[in-house]
């Protein structure tokens, strides 16, 4: 009787290093390992609510319900998905994975139930969703990026975000820091938020940020 429940276990695995590899090749905040986890743990938290306590139930007359175990997952899942997100001033981030997390344990208790397509149908859905719907979006709409800008003179910082700014990018100072190697020419480290226009291209914009005086390095992050 076990070996089916052994497959669910292997499926919910499968399932969620797939969705894991995506977001962990987008170096999100949960990659392939954890992902893969949510998946296994949901799963086996389904299997035990459904199966673990039915040789107990004849002798005692116990009415059971399936459910409750793993209805907990589901609030669970949500303090793992808090710890992805970050809240920078004006940005939030980790939003899409918290979101991901928990469509992962969802897929995880549909393949434990022994659901087996729903939780193959919602894999590639949700596979879909990051993918098609980023390009579609990137397509459309103006494309959000974060840069890390090194500079040795921090009075030109006015003049980074001014500059973009009339080239129709709107930037944002997300953060400032002291580098730890201050034998270096480098004063600080800016972290920025910037919305550049549709069809601009985003190299063309670094290119422009490294060619300002007072910048010794630029990268998006």
């Amino acid at each position: 009787m076990e070996g089916h429940l052994v497959l669910r276990l292997l499926l919910a695995g499968i399932f969620g290093a797939i969705i894991g590899f995506e977001r962990k090749s987008k170096r999100k905040e949960a990659g392939l390992r954890t992902h893969f986890l949510v998946a296994v743990g949901s799963a086996l938290i389904m299997i035990i609510s459904k199966y673990a306590f039915n040789d107990v139930l004849p002798e005692h007359g116990i009415a059971l319900d399936p459910s409750r175990i793993a209805a907990q997952v589901v609030s669970g899942i949500g303090f793992l998905g808090v710890g992805t997100i970050i809240i920078q001033r004006h940005s939030v981030r980790g939003l899409t994975t918290a979101a991901g997390l928990w469509t992962t344990s969802g897929i995880g208790l549909a393949v434990g139930a022994g659901l087996y397509l729903l939780g193959l149908v919602a894999t590639i859905l949700v596979l879909l969703g990051l993918e098609v719907l980023t390009k579609l979006l990137q397509m459309f709409l103006p494309k959000y990026v974060q840069m890390a800008v090194d500079i040795s003179d921090k009075a030109i910082i006015g003049q980074i975000i001014s500059t973009l700014s009339e080239r129709g990018i709107e930037v944002s100072l997300c953060e400032s820091k002291i580098p730890l190697k201050t034998h270096s020419d480098i004063q600080l480290i800016l972290k920025l938020n910037a919305l550049v226009p549709k069809g601009y291209d985003t190299n063309k914009l670094l290119e422009e940020v490294q060619l300002m005086a007072g910048v010794c390095a630029v990268r998006f992050i």
